[in-house]
């Protein structure tokens, strides 16, 4: 290499004072051991002579010292030139030795960068394992396959090193040995005459790799935002640097961020595939690719297991199943000392992160390993910002916290890409839902496994489980919609906390996922009601047994979250058990019972079976009054379930009449923006439409929907129902584009709220198909209407 050859040549230059010294000892050894001249002889003309030299060579030697210390004007320190140009490790690429899979969009990025005419700096960044040194050394690889000059430094926590390495990688690149020497003797700093060289040279690649303490890279103690230091965007070829670090600020507005992503699903599966091909099929390879989050870590450490024949799990379906109780164990099983030490394998598996935690730590970020210990021990879902309080903290760990410093240890979490905030669809920017906490997976289940057991994780738990209780209390206290977006965060969380309570407080944690399930029934999240309408019967009928009152109660609650997820028949199954039962054990009289019977039969009107439906609901008002009373709220909900059978039998005048009372009687008992009392409106507003009042339907169902997105907020499914009610009647009164818009929109907000399989996303998705076909048809008439010109 041309650094050795150079450093070659200087080992026999020999400097002034030097050559001084060596000429005065040759004299001496002349005048000592060969036959002297006839001037030798005097004595006083020969020791005047050599005294004569000895101070001239002497002051050789301090002049040459002094230009070696730098001049004191400049400020400048020297460089040891022999160590920038001896090189003492390759500057080769590493080579990658599998297909890179799933980062063609970086890698394209990249290349354009290098191909083009400029030059400039992009930074790979990300979490530990998400592959950043496998895309940089794919990236050298095309660039040097494609002639470029590619040189590779791998930054060792040594600014002086990473000079040495730059200022051997421009030498490369043709910088003079007299711009060196200019370093070298103090007369120019050496980054300046690194990069003004790098900038009048086109076509190269300098990899910095594992750059994750870039406020050490130096010289001097500037950011490297500023510029000034060893990483530059100003030269003629393209530095790429990787690094843990993903904050903007840390690099500045002149470098490009490619923060690196889990791979997609089916990019994970081939990474497994490529590795062990005769594992499983693709499906089975992306069930596991899922299982592991994406991360390449994960998928290199699995493929390379089930690549050794004699590993125990030979299949892509098999190690799956295995990684629930042999997670750690699992994925550092390459590990030499894996075999005998499973701590070891857990080490291999979690080095990755903690060299990004130890330097947080070493920042004064010291609440940020705790923190990730404490969302680890949650879901494998998004946590709600508020969970993670101060209190939080320090009655789990017992470390004093401050806000800021939970704020604090958060941000550094998610500059160094061990935390995402994943983004929500809530339309209000002072939402909670605006603020979510997420682990990636594999960082979830590696740092849960590692955590000391017994302690401190059940100390962990009990502080978790509290907090939790206390989350649940202030979301559902909220007024209005307010507490909704973080009653959908919580309910993933809560599971885990039932499971965790004790026979002393089993009933306590019930109450707290019915009232969070209760909060997420009037916010229309029936998805996440029915997770824990599920848990809570489950864990009753196990601890109480199926005849207790309360688990006759969450049957109940149950068959509602189902019929209103669209599984009618499911539903009333189990509310057909809970009738009888209830009947047997509570006595026909009995709320809960009038409660069953009442569900029941909204059931069966949802499957059709009209008359059974209007039987029940008329033995249930007569007993409802009788026990309840006349203006009691359920009195008020079973006489207007029986005018909406009545109507669905053709009976629509005695509906209407029925609606028309019990619109009444809400309105004095309940007041006017009560969500039941603007349901009574719809339906009354449904029977009149059927009675072919169609102006005064509209008028109603506008008001309705106007009343409901005001009380309810924009997103409620009975908004969408509103909605899709006005644009019907609209249809009918032949303002089609309106209507169609209004169903248009309406399947839009269905599909993000609702999902795209559910029954009334499917009826939204038909009503507007239908629309569009009547706005068509309207058309063509129109067209074939039209006069001949004359």
């Amino acid at each position: 290499m041309a650094g050795s050859r150079r450093a070659a040549r200087m080992g026999s230059a020999v400097s002034g004072g030097s050559a001084a010294i060596a000429f005065l000892v040759a004299i001496v050894t002349n005048y000592v051991t060969a036959q002297p001249p006839e001037w030798a002889e005097n004595t006083v003309l020969v020791w005047s002579a050599f005294g004569a030299l000895a101070i001239v060579s002497l002051g050789l030697l301090f002049w040459e010292r002094r230009l070696a210390a730098g001049s004191p004007d400049d400020g400048v320190r020297p460089v040891p030139l022999g160590r920038i140009a001896a090189g003492r490790h390759s500057m080769n690429p590493p080579t990658v030795s599998a297909r890179v899979r799933g980062r063609e969009a970086e890698l394209e990025r990249i290349g354009t960068l290098v191909r083009g005419p400029g030059g400039g700096m992009v930074v790979v960044c990300g979490a530990g394992g998400m592959g950043k040194t496998t895309l940089a050394a794919e990236a050298a690889a095309r660039a040097r396959a494609e002639g470029r000059v590619v040189v590779w430094i791998r930054w060792r926590d040594d600014p002086e090193q990473l000079g040495h390495n730059l200022a051997q990688a421009a030498h490369i690149l043709g910088l003079p040995e007299s711009r060196l020497e200019e370093a070298r003797t103090g007369r120019v700093s050496l980054v300046d005459a690194v990069w003004e060289h790098l900038a009048t040279v086109k076509g190269w690649l300098i990899v910095v790799d594992n750059v994750d303490t870039p406020t050490q890279i130096g010289p001097g103690s500037g950011p490297p935002a500023a510029y000034r230091g060893w990483l530059r965007p100003h030269g003629g070829g393209v530095l790429l640097v990787t690094s843990r670090d993903t904050s903007p600020q840390t690099w500045g507005p002149d470098a490009g961020l490619l923060h690196l992503q889990p791979l997609a699903d089916n990019a994970g599966g081939a990474v497994l595939l490529d590795a062990a091909p005769h594992a499983g099929t693709e499906a089975e390879a992306e069930a596991l690719a899922v299982r592991l989050g994406g991360l390449p870590l994960g998928l290199n450490a699995a493929g390379t297991y089930l690549s050794v024949p004699t590993s125990r799990h030979r299949t892509f379906s098999a190690y799956q199943h295995a990684l629930e109780a042999e997670f750690a164990d699992l994925l550092g099983a390459e590990h030499p000392g894996a075999a005998a030490d499973p701590e070891a394998a857990r080490r291999v598996v979690r080095h990755t992160w903690d060299l990004s935690l130890d330097q947080l730590h070493q920042d004064g970020y010291t609440l940020a390993r705790p923190v990730l210990q404490l969302l680890a021990l949650l879901e494998p879902a998004a946590v709600p910002r508020s969970l993670m309080t101060p209190e939080l903290v320090t009655d789990a760990t017992g470390l004093p916290a401050t806000a800021a410093d939970v704020d604090a240890a958060l941000a550094g979490l998610h500059q160094y890409g061990l935390l995402h905030t994943p983004e929500t669809d809530s339309p209000e920017p002072s939402s909670p839902a605006m603020g979510r906490l997420q682990l990636h997976p594999l960082v979830r289940d590696v740092t849960a496994h590692t955590l000391t057991r017994p302690e401190p994780t059940n100390a962990w738990l009990a502080a978790i489980d509290e907090h939790l209780a206390r989350a649940v209390e202030a979301t559902t206290s909220m007024p209005g919609r307010t507490g909704w977006p973080t009653a959908r965060l919580l309910a993933l969380h809560l599971r885990s906390h039932l499971d965790r309570s004790t026979q002393r407080d089993f009933t306590t944690a019930v109450r707290t996922l019915d009232d969070l399930a209760d909060a997420l029934s009037d916010a229309g999240a029936a998805s996440e009601e029915l997770l824990l309408r599920r848990h809570v019967l489950d864990a009753e009928t196990r601890l109480l047994g199926a005849d207790h009152p309360d688990t006759l109660a969450s049957r109940n609650n149950l068959a509602n979250t189902l019929n209103d997820l669209g599984e009618h028949q499911q539903a009333a199954e189990l509310l057909r058990q809970n009738l009888a039962d209830g009947e047997r054990v509570l006595g026909p009289d009995h709320p809960g019972v009038l409660t069953s019977r009442n569900n029941l039969a909204n059931t069966l009107d949802d499957l059709g079976e009209y008359q059974q439906a209007a039987d029940l609901h008329r033995q249930n008002l007569v007993d409802s009054e009788r026990v309840l009373g006349p203006d009691h709220p359920d009195v008020l909900t079973s006489r207007n379930n029986l005018a909406n059978t009545l109507n669905n039998l053709g009976e629509h005048q005695q509906a209407a009449d029925l609606h028309r009372q019990n619109l009444t009687d809400s309105e004095r008992i309940l007041g006017p923006d009560h969500p039941r009392t603007l349901s009574s409106r719809s339906n009354l507003a449904s029977v009149l439409f059927r009675l072919g009042e169609h102006q005064q339907a509209a008028d109603l169902q506008r008001q309705t929907l106007t009343d409901r997105e005001r009380v309810l907020g924009p997103d409620h499914p009975d908004v969408l129902t509103s909605r899709n009610n006005l644009a019907s009647v609209l249809f009918r009164l032949g303002e089609h584009q309106q209507a169609a818009d209004l169903h248009r929109r309406n399947l839009t907000d269905s599909e993000r709220v609702l999902g795209p399989d559910h029954p009334r996303t499917l009826a939204s998705r038909n009503n507007l198909a239908s629309a569009r076909a009547r706005l068509a048809e309207v058309g063509r008439r129109r067209w074939w209407q039209l006069p001949r010109r004359s």
